[in-house]
């Protein structure tokens, strides 16, 4: 199934449409892609979700994100951090309906960027990444909510144990699991160059750091087709989602 694929009008003649290019792969193991993902140039907001659970519920669940965020764009008001806070809280108790009247149990992560006055707005709740690159140099902007996650920040793991642990799948917080969710948020002043790479844990299970850092810098203009083609070379084990912005 395709990813949703959302963009609005221009609202503000004044403001330049910033660049970007979004890509999803359903991958070389699943039937189902339950990655979803927004791409708003015009607002200067972007998004992936990527759905968890069976029976196509993480695929409603990422819909529901995806759209909700989308609605933002369409509206005739500003995009700010609180109304993307008041969206995502939202959708949030959305799914959690859906699924109890369904007698289901799904969810989905989301990460975002957006752009505003010379600022770069993250969050995020899950394992999927945003990404800065400046100077030759990509710097990860989010920090993964998972248990593997957890283990590195205690010290109980090193990078290379971290690749190959069982439990590399399980995540700490995402949309739909309580009635509550947390979203991470960190505000960075914009740099010239700037440019910024969203990308669900499908890529990021394929590929390191230092290889999306590699592909960046070599492949100046065909970053998307070198990273989605690495990503399933390495195995396509997960659905794929790539956004390149700037």
């Amino acid at each position: 199934m395709s990813a949703m694929h959302a963009a609005a009008p221009e609202r503000d003649p004044d403001r330049r449409p910033h660049h970007s290019v979004a890509r999803t792969h359903v991958g070389k193991v699943r039937l189902l892609n339950e990655d979803r993902y927004l791409d708003a140039p015009e607002r200067g907001l972007w998004a992936i979700a990527d759905g968890m659970g069976g029976h196509d519920a993480g695929d409603v669940a990422a819909t529901m994100t995806v759209r909700a965020l989308a609605a933002l764009c369409d509206a005739a008001g500003p995009i700010d951090l609180g109304a993307i806070g008041g969206a995502l809280q939202a959708v949030n108790s959305g799914i959690r309906s859906h699924m109890r009247q369904r007698g289901q149990h799904g969810g989905c992560t989301v990460a975002g960027l957006w752009l505003d006055e010379g600022r770069a707005h993250i969050f995020w709740a899950g394992d999927s990444r945003v990404y800065r690159f400046r100077n030759d140099r990509l710097e990860r902007l989010t920090h993964d909510h998972s248990l593997v996650q957890q283990l590195l920040d205690a010290g109980a793991l090193n990078a290379d144990q971290a690749a190959r642990h069982p439990q590399a799948n399980v995540i700490t917080r995402a949309l739909g699991v309580d009635d509550a969710v947390e979203v991470e948020l960190c505000t960075l002043d914009l740099g010239s160059g700037d440019r910024f790479l969203l990308c669900s844990d499908g890529v990021t299970a394929e590929l390191s750091d230092g290889q999306l850092a590699g592909y960046m810098r070599e492949a100046p203009g065909e970053e998307m087709n070198a990273i989605m083609g690495a990503a399933l070379e390495a195995g396509g084990r997960d659905n794929l989602t790539l956004i390149m912005v700037g």
